[in-house]
């Protein structure tokens, strides 16, 4: 996605995702699943349209904390699906609530969805979406590998010659081995 370095400076809403967390690793299970969550409502849309409702998505999914979104039942299937502000896809939305459930599931076994992550890395994106297609719904090639790539597991987010790159390449994420790239 290295056109995104030339779109996004002073943009409103791509210029901040770009520059302070397109690519930036992330080891925080709620900021994690809900990255995963955006990259899972953005199939077959704009990020542009995710990065707008952005806002309302975090307070109608309680602030994607998979505990609380885990437990979701159909009468919050409802409250979603009538919210005008979000994006309205029942299918999105009870893969998000499934994935939740799997999450807790992770933290059980693993001790957190970044750990799983960490354990699996590293993999080539063939991999990840075949192991994300095995554990997760919703969880195609692109939503993968974007998602992927925007927590820093992948590269591809930045161009070396984007300021984010440089910066990304100061964070010392567990994961990051010698000579990969952001």
């Amino acid at each position: 996605m290295n056109w995104y370095c030339d779109i996004a400076p002073g943009h409103p809403f791509h210029g901040p995702y770009h520059d302070h967390e397109y690519g930036v690793p992330i080891q925080d299970d709620r900021a994690l699943f809900e990255r995963l969550c955006l990259e899972i409502f953005q199939a077959g849309l704009s990020w542009l349209i995710v990065l707008k409702k952005r806002p309302a998505l975090v307070t109608a999914f309680d602030g994607f904390d998979p505990a609380i979104v885990a437990v979701y039942d159909e009468a919050d299937i409802e409250r979603l699906m009538v919210n005008a502000e979000i994006i309205r896809n029942r299918r999105k939305i009870e893969a998000v609530i499934g994935n939740a459930r799997r999450i807790l599931s992770i933290r059980d076994a693993e001790g957190s969805f970044a750990a799983w992550i960490n354990r699996h890395h590293p993999r080539d994106k063939d991999a990840w979406v075949k192991l994300f297609r095995q554990t997760f719904a919703f969880t195609g090639g692109e939503v993968v590998g974007e998602f992927l790539m925007s927590i820093g597991i992948l590269p591809g987010a930045h161009r070396t010659d984007c300021p984010a790159f440089v910066r990304i390449l100061d964070l010392d994420p567990p994961w990051r081995k010698a000579g990969s790239s952001v």
